[in-house]
């Protein structure tokens, strides 16, 4: 009996060793203190949009002052659900947030994940970007016409990639083009990535012959002469990318994508509060606003309930334009 109490005694402190405490019993930030224990959990694989927000908006806050060190980690899967599933398993957790955006709410759909987002806790949408039309250097196609001449007469022959599952972003975007082109939805070549790290390798690598994702992913890139811009899905010209709207080019399409926070369920009100409080104070700080334009995102600031309602009208505008497409019952 002494021998199997000892053994348990030793199985429980080990099992305390493995796995690591949360940070929900952390205090700081409501009361103008730091707020510390932040973790952001990134639903993507790194080099990707959300991935590429919560490093850029967990180094700004840090050099704010307005939280002590954050931890960032990835946990992709199925198009960001396996990270909502983890976030939303995460009941009362105020120190857990989740990079999120349009194509977690397609992800929910093509993915028929259990978990949704409206199983979580709004928290703050932040920013809004263009998607853009890219190619790589050496690409031989040097316009969006030379483009569309290639993808109408053989779409098969011309795979588009993109750093979300079926139902994201950079899928229902290229979808938008090919109804705006004459194409059936159906027959277009889409090949999905686990976020924009992925796709930018197949892209340089000519494994696809041309890509759609958000302006900031590879704003170095562009700059650096590795990738040339074909179009962009905003409704104006981006100041800085040498490339037409799509209606300029004569595609009937303008498309843009967000990114935003949301956090676990079960938070009670000071919780909440004390996150909402520290992402409009990162809203606010210089160091954003910095990142903002280094990145060419544009500022979408929503919180609280009226981003919660903002989520759910995407969910179903998501929804109405998969089963137009097609690609859901």
């Amino acid at each position: 009996m002494r021998t199997r109490s000892v053994v348990a005694v030793l199985a429980a402190f080990a099992a305390l060793l493995l796995v690591p405490p949360l940070a929900g019993g952390l205090t700081g930030g409501g009361d103008g203190t730091q707020l510390r224990g932040l973790r952001f959990l990134v639903p993507n694989a790194p080099g990707g949009g959300y991935d590429i927000t919560a490093r850029t908006a967990a180094k700004a806050m840090e050099d704010a002052g307005i939280s002590g060190a954050v931890e960032v980690f990835n946990l992709p899967g199925a198009g960001g659900t396996v990270g909502l599933g983890r976030t939303v398993n995460e009941s009362g957790n105020d120190r857990l947030v989740m990079s999120m955006g349009l194509g977690v709410v397609g992800s929910v759909f093509t993915n028929e994940s259990p978990a949704t987002l409206a199983d979580t806790t709004p928290i703050a949408r932040l920013t809004q970007e263009t998607e853009i039309v890219v190619v790589g250097k050496d690409s031989p196609l040097r316009t969006f016409e030379d483009l569309v001449a290639a993808w109408t007469a053989d779409p098969a022959a011309v795979p588009v990639g993109g750093g979300s599952s079926p139902g994201g972003p950079d899928h229902l975007a290229p979808m938008l083009m090919a109804e705006g082109v004459g194409l059936d939805p159906p027959s277009v070549n889409y090949i999905s990535y686990d976020g924009g790290g992925e796709l930018l390798a197949a892209v340089l690598g000519g494994k696809v012959a041309f890509g759609v994702s958000g302006l900031g992913e590879y704003a170095d890139q562009i700059e650096a002469g590795e990738l040339r811009v074909l179009a962009v899905t905003a409704p104006e010209r981006v100041p800085g990318v040498d490339a037409p709207t799509l209606k300029e080019a004569g595609v009937d399409v303008e498309f843009t994508n967000w990114r935003g926070i949301v956090a676990p369920p079960g938070l009670d009100e000071a919780g909440r509060a004390e996150l909402v409080a520290a992402f409009t104070a990162l809203r606010e700080s210089p160091e954003w606003a910095e990142a903002l334009e280094r990145n060419g995102w544009q500022d979408a600031f929503l919180t609280g309930d009226d981003f919660g309602a903002f989520v759910q009208a995407e969910s179903d505008r998501v929804a109405t334009v998969l089963r137009n497409l097609g690609l859901t019952a």
